[in-house]
């Protein structure tokens, strides 16, 4: 049987960071949270549940993984963000490799969020496949924040697990729309900094493109009124980050 860490990256989490641990209780040797100096309760929560805590400034949702996961105990690491959780079958699909010794380098899962109190099982949000459960010495962490990404390694052995993560990412409109202006601010910067140019042509494109993609192609209208909503601001998104980008542009100009 091998042994797992569960690593979790917080700041002011206290609404779901009792859920996410809970998730995996029984299922993980060890939960560390790397936590950028919550004002709230994350900390004493995560404490009570025990956690080890570390405190660590934000460095970006990239650099910041790969902090959290460097100072895990373990080298099988199952990584969930805060809001995220595992659902039962899940839970017993990682259990029953956990048994068996853990063949695989890394795992792959399914991702299922939630807005509003409903579930997305279409459009851009599902299956959303994650890497999540992998050794440490076999993955890497890449991406352009604030989006990060595991990829496993050439010659890495990689498995699918059955469940989801359960994301638990927007409860209204409202959080939803402070999400994407927050993320498109960070992408937009990331772009910037690696010379990465903006345009007209992206700017009167690309949104309307993601729309099209996410409602019509991946089916997101079947989600009715949030299949709407979702696919509508993952078009704002693009907009925001495009638009923001050409900013950038035009002040360092």
């Amino acid at each position: 049987m091998a042994d797992i860490s569960l690593v979790i990256i917080t700041y002011n989490e206290a609404a779901h960071i009792r859920r996410c641990i809970e998730s995996a209780r029984g299922l993980a040797d060890e939960v560390l949270v790397v936590d950028s100096l919550s004002v709230d309760d994350t900390v004493a929560i995560a404490e009570s549940l025990g956690a080890r805590v570390l405190l660590q400034p934000f460095l970006g949702y990239v650099e910041q993984k790969r902090f959290a996961i460097s100072q895990a105990t373990y080298p099988m690491v199952l990584s969930l963000d805060a809001d995220e959780a595992l659902s039962d079958t899940l839970y017993q699909s990682i259990a029953r490799e956990k048994e068996e010794g853990l063949s695989k380098d890394c795992y792959s899962m399914n991702r299922l969020s939630n807005i509003g109190n409903q579930w997305i099982r279409h459009g851009g949000w599902y299956p959303d496949r994650k890497m999540r459960l992998f050794d440490k010495e076999r993955f890497a962490v890449e991406g352009i924040n604030p989006h990060d990404k595991f990829v496993p390694l050439p010659g890495a052995q990689t498995g699918f697990l059955r469940g989801d993560i359960l994301h638990y990412t927007n409860s209204d409109i409202e959080s939803r729309v402070k999400t994407i202006n927050h993320f498109s601010t960070l992408a937009a910067q990331a772009f910037h900094e690696r010379g990465k140019k903006g345009s007209w042509i992206r700017l009167l494109t690309k949104p309307a493109f993601r729309f099209f993609i996410e409602y019509f192609l991946r089916r997101g209208f079947l989600d009715g009124f949030y299949g709407y909503v979702v696919a509508r601001t993952s078009a704002e998104y693009v907009f925001l980050r495009e638009s923001k980008l050409i900013a950038l542009q035009r002040r360092s100009a």
